[in-house]
């Protein structure tokens, strides 16, 4: 069983959601770069809301999967924005924040918005401050060339269609960057990040739970893992940081 994909206004766009109604903390879930709603991780999350009774939200940012626009128009200030809407619009109560990838920033960047909101945040693969420490410094000189040019270069993509870098994502990714620190986020975090990762470089991960100003806090090296992290152990240990956390908010700890 699937959720009915459902739509928030948004100006002229709409952002297309899916959601388990159930006991709360409200679980969100933050999708990375280019990814959408109905990934392997997110759907995952769903299958155990929906058999746990659990509150779960779960959408696309502007310009990704179902939702309207283009997403070469994207930036870090439309996508924090997407967040805090579909939070504010569409949840109550205490949050479990999970964001992957480029999510784990936003997810921070959402936390740090709505300290009040947030009962904890699971953090899968982080990258945070990637546009600037991550992208732009990998960037061959032709993509340089054809971002100064044109504004926009098509980078080659091994999971489908060429992605658009554009220049106003560059620019205003250094808007949001967070790093080095603090990070002013108290609420539990639990960081699952693989060491094989090829996109996100563990120390990168490191990096972050060390800007973290909050306590109570676990990083989680799987040696063996990629940046997907969607194997059947590695979204056991993704769930059991959700189930712990949202259990943690429900007792308002």
């Amino acid at each position: 069983m699937t959720e009915t994909v459902e739509f928030l206004d948004r100006g002229d766009d709409r952002i297309a959601y899916r959601a388990v109604a159930g006991e709360g903390p409200t679980v969100v879930w933050l999708g990375g770069f280019g990814s959408d709603m109905d990934g392997t991780k997110a759907a995952a999350l769903s299958d155990w809301a929906r058999a746990q009774g659990r509150a779960y939200l779960r959408f696309d940012y502007f310009g990704h999967g179902r939702s309207e626009g283009d997403f070469a128009k994207g930036s870090i200030t439309r996508w924090r924005a997407d967040a805090l809407a579909v939070i504010d619009a569409l949840t109550e109560g205490p949050l479990v924040l999970v964001g992957s990838s480029m999510g784990g920033w936003l997810a921070c960047l959402a936390a740090l918005a709505r300290p009040e909101r947030i009962a904890g945040l699971v953090l899968i693969a982080p990258a945070a401050d990637f546009t600037s420490a991550l992208m732009e410094p990998e960037l061959p000189d032709e993509a340089r060339l054809m971002i100064e040019e044109t504004g926009v270069w098509r980078r080659p993509s091994q999971y489908g269609e060429p992605m658009p870098i554009s220049r106003v994502l560059l620019e205003d990714g250094a808007r949001w960057s967070i790093l080095p620190g603090p990070v002013s986020i108290d609420a539990p975090v639990r960081i699952l990040q693989g060491k094989a990762d090829p996109d996100v470089p563990w120390t990168h991960a490191l990096a972050l739970s060390q800007a973290l100003t909050g306590e109570d806090q676990v990083f989680s090296l799987v040696v063996d893992g990629d940046h997907r992290l969607s194997r059947p152990q590695d979204l056991a240990r993704m769930i059991e940081f959700v189930r712990e956390l949202a259990a943690y908010g429900e007792a308002g700890r």
